[in-house]
Parts: structure tokens; sequence; C-alpha cells
């Protein structure tokens, strides 16, 4: 069944720092700083979480729907999109602003500094999910991070019209006031987040732990080297370890692409347990490229490499379902 993807498109420039920001940062000096750091290496990539979302699921064979807000600079790039099984009838292109821009230093440590331009991602508050729900017969609606007043009309939408949520607010939780969180949380199928996601989003809430589990269905916490944990009030928990990996190029989109791989093993009617490690492969094959949509999923490697990690019965039920 498609999907809809909701969330930010942007282009990513992505810049590599020969060193430590550690070693620049002066803890007493932080009020005042003012850092320039020479960078070795740019490149220019697609991005944007709802579009690496939509890239990932396409690569793996499911249909993914782009619901987000976009320039008139965005044609190369829809057209890259659609060559790759995403769905962008339904994109929505601003007349007056560019696309959205994210600019991003990664160094030595793989740590990260970035800044992120909203451009005509600030127009995404006035789409619709319904027209692009009953057209393509959609099952599911993720809400990934995006205009904050966009997110929570979204979620406000599903809960009106009876349609299963995803929530993603990832990066968004910083900006976004406590009670725009439970808005968009409230009734959610999934919520997304990582370990530190998770402790900020009860703080700004004031929620405890519980009590978003009563308000969620099943929460999806990934906890960087250590893997993905999943619990929920009628699931049991499940912990997966991380896919193995052959490098560490740029982690920018790991878990952009850990949610692409995750939601489209559930539509094929997976278990949580192998859900999450078709979502930790395909995270670790972003994490081996740089750019978040340069890898390509074939079949027989994806399936050995699953077979690497988690063993043959998990290979062995994944590959009938792989494009």
């Amino acid at each position: 069944m498609p999907v809809l993807v909701a969330g930010s498109i942007a282009t990513d420039h992505l810049m590599h720092f020969p060193g430590k920001f550690s070693e620049q940062l002066l803890a007493e000096h932080l009020h005042k700083v003012s850092l320039s750091f020479l960078v070795d290496d740019l490149v220019v990539r697609r991005g944007g979480v709802a579009a690496n979302i939509a890239f990932g699921m396409g690569q793996l064979g499911a249909s993914p729907v782009l619901m987000g807000a976009v320039g008139a600079d965005f044609e190369e790039y829809r057209a890259w999109l659609e060559r790759n099984g995403v769905n962008c009838d339904f994109v929505h292109t601003s007349p007056i602003h560019h696309t959205a821009r994210f600019v991003c230093t990664t160094d030595e440590e793989m740590c990260q500094i970035a800044s992120f331009y909203a451009g005509a991602m600030s127009e995404a508050r006035n789409i619709e999910l319904e027209p692009a729900w009953r057209h393509t017969g959609a099952d599911l609606v993720v809400i990934s991070a995006d205009d904050p007043a966009a997110m929570v009309r979204h979620s406000v939408e599903c809960r009106e019209r009876g349609f299963r949520f995803a929530a993603d607010p990832s990066q968004q939780i910083a900006r976004m006031t406590g009670d725009d969180l439970v808005q968009l949380i409230d009734g959610a199928d999934l919520l997304f987040t990582n370990d530190y996601e998770k402790s900020l989003l009860e703080s700004k809430t004031g929620l405890t732990e519980a009590e978003v589990m009563h308000r969620v269905g099943v929460r999806v916490t990934t906890l960087g080297s250590s893997g993905v944990e999943i619990v929920g009030r009628d699931v049991e928990s499940v912990h997966v370890p991380v896919a193995r990996e052959y490098a560490k190029a740029d982690p920018t989109g790991v878990g952009d692409g850990f949610r692409a791989g995750f939601l489209t093993a559930r539509e094929w009617g997976l278990s949580w347990q192998r859900a999450a490690e078709v979502g930790s492969l395909l995270a670790t094959l972003v994490l081996e490229t740089v750019g978040t949509q340069e890898y390509v999923v074939k079949k027989p490697d994806f399936a050995e490499r699953l077979a690497e990690s988690y063993g043959d019965d998990c290979a062995a039920e994944v590959l009938p379902h792989l494009a």
C-alpha cells in the first residue's frame, strides 16, 4: 500500500573539516564564539527528511508518495526522485521561495555543525493530506520534520479523518513548543525518535515515559551504535543491534534510511524485529556513502548483508519482498 511521506525536501551542502570541533571550542568563551572552519571538501546532494525517507522506500520497491513544499528550482530533483520510485504528484510548488537548503560540516569524529534554511518549506502548512490519501489509496501518513505548523496541521487532520500516522519530529523537537509536540504525537500509531530526542521530548512536553506511551501505539527509539529499541502497549519489547558496516563515510541521513527500511518492511507485513533489521541495514548503506540518496539497493547484495548481520532466516524472509 502507498505511504504518504510528509516533511522537508531540501538540497544538502555537505562539507568536511579535517580536524575536531572539540579542539576549537572553548567552553569558557562559548558566549562569544566566532569561528570559521576551513574545509577540504564540498559536495552538493539531494536531501530533506521526507525526500530521504521516500527515496529509501523507493529503493526497496515500496510506493512512497512525497508530501512537502518546494521552489521552482525543484524540477531536476523531482525527475531524480520519480526515476527512483517516488510519487511527486502532490508536492506543493511555491511561486516565491527556493527549495530549502541544509548546510552541514562534519569533522574527523563525525560530529556535525549545521544550518537549515526553510525557504519553500514554510508553505507546507498549506498542504492538505486528504486528496493524496483518497487518490492513492494510502494506509499510513509519516509526519516527519517540516514546518512546525505543517506538522501539527497534518497530525490534527489525521486524527479528524481517521488516518493512521507516524510521528517523527526529529530535529524539530528543539523548535516546537511542548503543546505542539503533544498535538503532534497524540494518537500516533508510531513515534520515532533517537535516545536524546526521546528525553528532550519528555522534558519539553512535561510527560513521563509512561504518559507518552499512553498517547502512542509503538515507540521506536534509535540508539546510535547501540542499535534500536521498540516498545509498545501491545508489543513485546524488541532490541536490534546495528548492521555490520564496511566504512563510515557520512552520518547525514542515517536515521532517515532506518525509517525508510523499517516502514517498508512493516508494509510488507514483517515483524517488528525484521522491520528494525531491514531499517538498520538501510541506515548502514547511507552511512557508507557521502550524501543521503547516493546508495543503491541491489537485491542479492542486500540479502547477503542481512544474512551477515542477522542470520540466514532474516535474509530468507526479506528476499522475496525486495524489488
